[in-house]
């Protein structure tokens, strides 16, 4: 969809109780700013690591169990967040795409995709026959929500998927052999783009013909990816993605603390999700007033901050967006180690400093 300045609701508002997060992303008005957090769903939550346990499966065999990642989803609904984002991972469309890969405890791939014979091999994906465990959660995830709260779908970025794929495991700080490939085969890896891109818009457009209130992209890897080789090979992927979704769908970018909001708004996402390296304040002065953004209070105030500087850094982040097409999240997910105490409190002091004057 198109968005400009002079429209004011851009999607269809479906009844539900709480559409906060929808009234922000169509420049409605609102009672209170509305947050939720990447990563809500799992680790810093006692009672999914004690799911966890019960279940005990790998965490790939609960990727594709759908009742417990249905009750996963779900279990961030008592914090008080404004949307339910799936439990899913960024990498569940590799497998059937023939780049098979298991948790241990990390992402690891059965072979790494570094040869013209591996990237030719992948195959392409009908999300609906290869991929109905994703349909049925969020139909359940719906289902038990009765309307009270938006899903959120998502995937992983054409480029974030190959920072894994090339490797053949999570690039855990060493990207030597990524840009190397990207340098000495640029051909090849624009070939492996094009691929996961194809792949990554017919995922997305399936979530939303399941039933997603909105979908995100996350570029995980922004914060290394050098500007040169952003607007070769990224760019091109987000604005191929964002416009072959389906119009009537809100969509957010996520770009893990990249500045390059001038690319970032090119794109055609409805709503730019930034890092805490972005002043939210100065990134609307420097966008379109239809531009949403969501963010970004750092995650790491969340891990080892007491409730005290988390207030501060909630009230500091809403200075900077004067509670103005703001959605509020993390600068990036939520962190392993981190305090569930902190998650409920961030949550609790969100909601009471978000309420916007009428």
């Amino acid at each position: 969809m198109t968005l400009d300045s002079n429209t004011v609701s851009q999607y269809p508002l479906p009844a539900l109780k709480n559409d906060l997060l929808l009234r922000t992303i169509n420049r409605l008005p609102i009672t209170r700013v509305p947050i939720w957090m990447m990563r809500q769903a799992g680790r810093t939550d006692p009672l999914y690591r004690q799911l966890r346990e019960q279940a005990g499966q790998t965490l790939e065999d609960l990727f594709q169990n759908v009742e417990h990642s249905i009750e996963i989803s779900l279990l961030p609904k008592r914090l008080g967040v404004d949307a339910i984002i799936i439990f899913q991972d960024i990498l569940t469309p590799l497998t059937p795409m023939g780049a098979m890969f298991h948790f241990r405890p990390g992402p690891v791939l059965e072979s790494p995709i570094q040869s013209k014979e591996k990237v030719e091999a992948l195959r392409p994906i009908d999300p609906v026959s290869d991929l109905p465990v994703v349909g049925a959660i969020i139909k359940g995830v719906r289902k038990q929500l009765n309307q009270e709260l938006p899903v959120l779908g998502f995937a992983g970025s054409p480029m974030t998927l190959a920072f894994f794929m090339i490797p053949g495991r999570s690039p855990a700080g060493d990207y030597s052999t990524i840009f190397c490939f990207i340098e000495e085969q640029p051909a090849l890896f624009q070939q492996l783009l094009d691929t996961l891109t194809t792949m990554t818009i017919d995922y997305l457009n399936y979530q939303i013909e399941s039933g997603v209130h909105a979908v995100q992209l996350f570029e995980s890897f922004g914060e290394i990816i050098p500007r040169a080789i952003y607007e070769r090979f990224v760019q091109p992927s987000h604005e191929k993605i964002f416009s072959a979704l389906h119009s009537k769908t809100p969509s957010i970018l996520f770009v893990k603390e990249s500045n390059y909001l001038d690319l970032m708004v090119k794109t055609g996402a409805t709503v730019l999700s930034v890092g805490k390296c972005v002043n939210l304040q100065d990134a609307k002065a420097q966008t379109p007033d239809y531009i949403i953004f969501q963010g970004n209070v750092d995650n790491r105030t969340l891990l080892e901050g007491d409730k005290e500087q988390i207030t501060a850094a909630v009230k500091a982040c809403f200075a900077e967006s004067n509670k103005e097409r703001h959605i509020l999240n993390l600068n990036h997910g939520l962190l392993a180690d981190t305090p569930f105490e902190n998650v409920q409190h961030f949550v609790k002091i969100a909601k009471q400093l978000g309420t916007v004057e009428k």
